[in-house]
């Protein structure tokens, strides 16, 4: 694989650290791919998880189904799900993946500063991060940092196009 190709593979399966309006503005593979976590593109490279950071502006919980919550970075809302419906389930894994969503209902709070890191999935034709973690942020200057990181992530990192085989 070319040098330029590296980056391309090496994103796929990292939590790309991205701003709102670049978020919001991935496009979905042009063929239907078996595994929905990887047919979003950046600028021609593949990419299935995220992190973004900024204040919680939107709070809907469904009960034991579903928490819905919106994170506003000054550049866009990006929308958020963190499934909760687990905790019945036989399997260890999904049983432990549901005491963490309790906790992280816990730190979803209107108006709190929370950094969040998921895959990607569509929801009614548009992009949101289905929640793996989630965390309050308490340094008064996360976002300008984490904008900053973006930025120079943006220009060193993500924007290398791998070759026209990979590009959508």
């Amino acid at each position: 694989m070319e040098n330029g190709n590296n980056n391309a593979v090496a994103l796929q399966n990292t939590h790309v650290k991205l701003l709102a309006f670049d978020l919001l503005s991935l496009t979905q593979f042009p063929f239907r791919s078996p595994d929905a976590a990887t047919s979003f593109l950046r600028r021609g490279i593949p990419i299935s998880r995220v992190e973004t950071l900024g204040t919680i502006t939107l709070l809907h919980l469904k009960p034991d189904r579903l928490l819905r919550f919106a994170i506003d970075d000054g550049t866009g809302c990006v929308p958020c799900v963190l499934w909760l419906n687990n905790a019945n389930s036989p399997s260890v894994v999904r049983r432990r993946r549901h005491e963490l969503a309790a906790r992280f209902v816990e730190v979803v709070k209107f108006g709190a500063v929370a950094r969040v890191r998921g895959r990607l999935s569509r929801y009614k034709g548009g992009v949101q991060v289905t929640v793996s973690d989630v965390v309050t942020e308490r340094d008064p200057n996360a976002e300008i940092f984490h904008r900053l990181d973006c930025i120079r992530l943006a220009r060193n990192c993500y924007n290398l196009l791998p070759s026209p085989s990979l590009r959508g």
